[in-house]
C-alpha cells in the first residue's frame, strides 16, 4: 500500500525531497497533502473552478522549481499559501488588465461567475456572503477569508502576507463592518 501524505511530516518530507532518488516521490506526497487547502484557499479567490485548477497548477510548478531554497523560517502550508496567495493575486491582476477593466467589472463578473457555478452548493445566505465578499477590496478579502474560513492567526497571515498584526486587525474589522452593511441592506 502506498504511503499517505499525513504518514510524513513536513520536515521528513523536505528531507526526502532533497535526496535526487525520493525527489519525485516527495513531492507527489506534498502536493497530495496540501492540494485540497491549497484549492479552496485559490477558489475563495477567484470563485472560478477553472482559473483555481490552472492557479494551482501554476503555485505547484512554482513550489517545485523553488523548493530547494524553501529555508524552513515558516512552516511548509505557510509558505505554500504564500505562493498561492501570490499566484491568485497575479492572475486576477492580469485579468484586469487584459481585458482592460475596472475592478467593479471583475467582481461582477466573478459574481455571475459564483452564481452559474455547478460546484457551488451554498444555499441563498452563502451566496449572498460571498457577493458580499466580493465587493471587498482584494486585501480586505483576502484577510477576511484567512480569519473567518480559514480561522487562521494574525500571526500566520502576517507571515504569508508580509504585512503588520495590526494592519490585518484593521483590514478585517473594516471587512466585518462593510459585510454586515452589505448584508443588512436591501
Amino acid at each position: 500500500m502506498p504511503d499517505k501524505p499525513g504518514d510524513y511530516t513536513d520536515k521528513e518530507l523536505l528531507q526526502l525531497f532533497r535526496k535526487n532518488e525520493s525527489r519525485d516521490y516527495a513531492f507527489n506526497l506534498i502536493v497530495r497533502k496540501y492540494q485540497e487547502r491549497l484549492y479552496w484557499h485559490i477558489r475563495k479567490i477567484l470563485i472560478d473552478h477553472s482559473d483555481t485548477d490552472d492557479v494551482l497548477q501554476n503555485t505547484f510548478m512554482k513550489v517545485w522549481s523553488a523548493l530547494d531554497s524553501f529555508k524552513e523560517a515558516s512552516g511548509l502550508y505557510t509558505w505554500l499559501y504564500r505562493i498561492g496567495t501570490n499566484e491568485s493575486l497575479t492572475f486576477l491582476n492580469k485579468k484586469k488588465r487584459r481585458f482592460l477593466l475596472p475592478l467593479i467589472d471583475v467582481e461582477n463578473q466573478l459574481s455571475n461567475t459564483l452564481e452559474s457555478d455547478e460546484y457551488f452548493n451554498g444555499d441563498e445566505i452563502q451566496l449572498k456572503l460571498q457577493k458580499a465578499l466580493l465587493t471587498l477590496p482584494e486585501k480586505q478579502r483576502l484577510v477576511f477569508n484567512m480569519k473567518y474560513f480559514d480561522e487562521m492567526k494574525y500571526e500566520e497571515m502576517s507571515a504569508i502576507l508580509d504585512t503588520s498584526v495590526g494592519s490585518l486587525k484593521a483590514s478585517y474589522h473594516h471587512a466585518v463592518k462593510k459585510i454586515e452593511k452589505y448584508l443588512t441592506e436591501d
